[in-house]
């Protein structure tokens, strides 16, 4: 069986980066974003035929078309860089095609029609069979021996892809917290994010599924049309969100990161500080790769080192002291987190 492994994370930490990284060696199949692509509807219970498996992994995913209609796409929608037969105003872009393919191919929309002919063809199995098919086919695809995928905001996944995908190994990546809690207020994901929790909040669901017609007439002006087909983009992109409330989400992120970690056996667990990899690119690339299960080509680390930017680093320290303060604090309860974390 190819080796898998999951990198989970808080995104907004130098994550898709790591996936360029990943990408660009020899052995690794990396899968950019697979499970924020697919997400939970692509692990139905049950057995399912390959024409049903691969309907979820066709289907385009609702709350990033909204997006994308809305005139607010996400710098990693890779396919709506170099848009092919798919559009989110017609069409829709199926869930693998619009980070996942993209980022193994120039030609996502063949390799799309390559994969379909061959999914639909397979027998009813459970979901974890035919992800394992899935990722096998690639990797025979590309002469790949291991797997590695890799999604931002992706903590919430890792308990239920541990029960999935037992043999797999976890790789906690995480950033400096106001550094991240920086750069989450200022993407349009992780700000459009925030709000969409709030609605949850406010009308005090766990579940988008559970929102009533009652719950939405009761929100705010400025929040309900987020729930539309089609929304202002302005409602998520200029509206005044202060970076404190994402300095909570970090700290809530990381720590359900380490308190997952901290439950794997010592051998299927370790962890990735982006500014270790900054400082100390060829070692912490090393160590990953032989955690990984892949040999550490020199000519591979020496690429690595090549796509990693250290422009943005310690860029909360540049706010107005004030701010800068408050957001440390609201990073506390991370950061004493991440003090406790197994070692990688």
């Amino acid at each position: 069986m190819r080796s898998l492994t999951f990198v989970i994370g808080t995104g907004r930490s130098g994550s898709t980066a790591l996936s360029r990284i990943l990408n660009a060696h020899p052995d690794v199949l990396s899968l950019n974003e697979y499970m924020a692509s697919v997400g939970d509807a692509a692990f139905p219970e049950g057995k399912v035929t390959g024409e049903e498996f691969w309907q979820t992994l066709f289907r385009p995913a609702p709350h990033f078309e909204r997006m994308i209609r809305s005139g607010l796409p996400l710098p990693e929608f890779l396919y709506t860089r170099r848009p092919g037969r798919y559009s989110a105003q017609t069409t829709g872009i199926p869930a693998l095609s619009l980070m996942v393919l993209p980022h193994l191919t120039d030609d996502p929309d063949g390799l799309l029609d390559a994969l379909g002919a061959a999914v639909v063809q397979w027998p009813e199995r459970t979901a974890a069979e035919h992800h394992r098919a899935l990722f096998d086919l690639l990797c025979g695809r590309f002469s790949r021996t291991a797997v590695v995928e890799r999604s931002g905001y992706s903590t919430g996944w890792a308990a239920g892809l541990r029960e999935t995908f037992p043999e797999a190994r976890f790789v906690h990546m995480f950033r400096d917290g106001p550094d991240c809690a920086l750069s989450m207020s200022r993407h349009p994901g992780y700000r459009a994010i925030t709000l969409l929790r709030e609605i949850k909040e406010r009308a005090g669901v766990q579940s988008f599924g559970d929102l009533t017609e009652e719950h939405v007439r009761a929100l705010p002006p400025d929040l309900a049309p987020l729930l539309d087909d089609r929304f202002d983009p302005a409602l998520v992109r200029d509206r005044d969100l202060s970076p404190r409330r994402f300095g909570a989400l970090w700290s809530e992120l990381v720590t359900e990161g380490a308190e997952f970690l901290a439950g794997l056996p010592a051998d299927r667990r370790t962890t990735l500080a982006y500014e270790d990899l900054l400082d100390r690119p060829a070692e912490e690339l090393t160590r990953l790769a032989e955690f990984i299960g892949v040999d550490p080509q020199p000519r591979w680390l020496s690429t690595a080192s090549a796509l990693l930017d250290h422009s943005r680093r310690g860029s909360a320290s540049r706010l107005p002291a004030g701010e800068f303060a408050d957001l440390r604090e609201s990073c506390a309860p991370g950061a004493r987190a991440l003090e406790g974390r197994p070692i990688g």
